[in-house]
């Protein structure tokens, strides 16, 4: 354990500079009294490590020292080669960077640790691309990853109902289930662009100053979260067989499917569970609930009950 730390505390050094022992102990998590005490190891170790005084002061490594990666685990290796994901990354146009990057972490590792990208490579394969999707990547997304990593303010022309153009700084990218969004800053607001709907880039040349408080991951899982809410406003009430019940997850959106079965009321005679279940409109209830056959019958509202039933009808028709 304070192997790991130690190697921990070198390298965040190496990356960021000088670091004050508070700073060091948030980072990894331990008190300051531990941090003095990991120092003085490394300093007894060999390790050129010292401490500055004064206001910005704090501990840093003698300048052009740099370690060899040879505090990796076999495991921390071989997560470290599938971190890596070579599709998204080639088609942001980072194909050479990562697969420069990639060489350089392999030839800093221990000859013992040679075999983990090829071992990695053996056992696990990242497919992020949505099934039945061969397009490629949308045209605009390599303009856009460099616009991102320079902080460059752009132009954008997005198509939606019509043709719009904006002016915006992109603050990053996200890769949803196959699909890429920008996040960008228009005026005063965040706002979210799929990527595909894109039709041109014009670079401003301009640098903006991104806000060192944005949390892309945070800012993606809210806005996500409230996208789902503001699609399921309806709700329609069900009966579920068991089998009706595991597959429902298959049928309609995650949080639904998790909503409904939460206020689930206890299985009737029959084993059925009734439940209201949340609904971005009959129609796409209608659709979604067909998938699940005879698993399902709806009770209410009386229209979309008629649906289903004159949808079993002639089913059953076909069949006869």
């Amino acid at each position: 354990m304070r192997a790991s730390r130690l190697v921990s505390l070198v390298l965040l050094l190496q990356a960021r500079g000088t670091m004050t022992a508070r700073e060091l102990a948030r980072e990894l998590e331990v008190s300051e009294r531990t941090v003095y005490r990991d120092v003085l190891a490394l300093s007894e170790a060999g390790v050129p490590v010292y401490a500055e005084q004064g206001r910005r002061g704090g501990y840093r490594l003698v300048d052009g020292y740099r370690t060899r990666l040879t505090g990796l685990s076999r495991t921390e290796a071989e997560a470290l080669f599938l971190a890596g994901l070579p599709g998204p990354a080639e088609d942001m146009g980072l194909a050479e960077a990562v697969a420069a990057a990639r060489l350089k972490v392999l030839a800093a590792l221990p000859p013992s640790l040679q075999d983990a990208p090829a071992r990695t490579g053996q056992r696990f394969h990242l497919d992020v691309a949505g099934w039945f999707d061969d397009a490629g990547p949308p045209p605009m997304l390599a303009a856009l990853a460099r616009a991102v990593w320079r902080d460059e303010t752009v132009v954008l022309r997005y198509r939606r109902d019509r043709e719009v153009t904006r002016r915006a700084d992109p603050y990053g990218l996200v890769l949803k289930g196959g699909v890429w969004y920008l996040v960008a800053r228009v005026g005063e607001d965040l706002r979210t662009y799929r990527v595909g709907r894109v039709t041109a880039v014009e670079p401003t040349g301009e640098s903006f100053v991104r806000d060192e408080t944005f949390d892309l991951k945070a800012f993606w899982a809210e806005r996500a979260a409230q996208f789902v809410e503001t699609l399921l406003t309806g709700t329609v009430t069900i009966r579920l067989s068991r089998e009706g019940a595991r597959a429902l997850r298959h049928a309609v959106e995650a949080p639904a499917a998790r909503r409904a079965l939460e206020a689930a009321g206890e299985p009737d005679g029959q084993g059925r569970i009734t439940t209201r279940l949340p609904v971005e409109s009959l129609d796409v209830a209608y659709t979604q609930l067909l998938r699940l056959g005879p698993e399902v019958e709806v009770l209410d509202p009386p229209e979309l009950r008629e649906r289903m039933a004159e949808a079993a009808r002639r089913h059953a028709a076909l069949y006869r």
